[in-house]
């Protein structure tokens, strides 16, 4: 039976311990605000390739990890987040069917109304990509019901992709982009809470913005009337099913 006591449960699945903050805080923020439970799944700290600040300081390897996992906890608890961390390894991650398995019983267990992951091209880091191709197989996979895990056969959540740090390189072109406006500073609060990438900070900040300027002009004509809105874009993977077109 499923532990998901909200009715749109969001679940998140990270290559790196800061990922989901940079790219999905604002959704996860709004989906707790409204009550729903929210899930973070971290497949690696980012301990060998996102924390160069704490090699250069001459950390152990352990003292990494442990570092990392305390900055991912507590921008998640900012964002009223559930975080789970599979130490899966990272640069590179490793694809398995271990790890595929491991989501798996994930999806089975919170049974999301809503994934969000990486997308499936970044040339600048592997572990992105693999992360998502690992997602939507264990998505997949939970669908069927021979599949042997517990739980019982996931349904049909959709899946966005969440913006890459280069999306013109990453041939990102968003279709969905969120009103992240009434939760931005818990967002910006939980960027905060990961010092070992504070060079991020601004720059997501600024993007929240640009993207918040292009919200706008798609919501309506262009009046030149000031606004400080906030947005995080996403591409959704499969189509959307309906019965009004809005």
């Amino acid at each position: 039976m499923s532990t998901s006591a909200s009715p749109n449960p969001l679940l998140v699945v990270s290559a790196h311990a800061g990922d989901f903050v940079w790219r999905a805080a604002g959704a996860i923020a709004l989906a707790t605000s409204r009550g729903d439970r929210a899930k973070v799944v971290c497949l690696s700290y980012g301990e060998r390739g996102e924390s160069a600040r704490a090699w250069r300081e001459g950390k152990r390897l352990d003292e990494i990890k442990k570092l990392r996992r305390g900055e991912a906890e507590a921008a998640a608890a900012e964002l009223g987040a559930e975080i789970e961390f599979l130490d899966a390894g990272d640069y590179p991650l490793a694809e398995s069917p271990e790890l595929v398995d491991r989501l798996v019983r994930i999806y089975r267990d919170f049974e999301p109304a809503v994934v969000l992951t990486h997308t499936l091209a970044d040339p600048y880091n592997g572990d992105h990509p693999a992360a998502a191709r690992m997602a939507l197989q264990a998505r997949v996979l939970a669908q069927a019901i021979g599949y042997d895990a517990p739980g019982e056969p996931l349904g049909a959540p959709p899946v966005f992709f969440f913006e890459p740090h280069q999306p013109e390189q990453c041939d990102f072109r968003p279709d969905v982009l969120l009103d992240i406006t009434p939760v931005f500073e818990r967002k910006r609060a939980a960027m905060e809470c990961l010092p070992a990438q504070v060079h991020m900070w601004d720059y997501y900040t600024d993007l929240a913005k640009r993207r918040g300027v292009q919200l706008k002009r798609n919501a309506g004509p262009n009046l030149g009337l000031p606004h400080d809105t906030r947005a995080e874009a996403f591409v959704r993977l499969y189509p959307q099913t309906t019965t009004e077109l809005a």
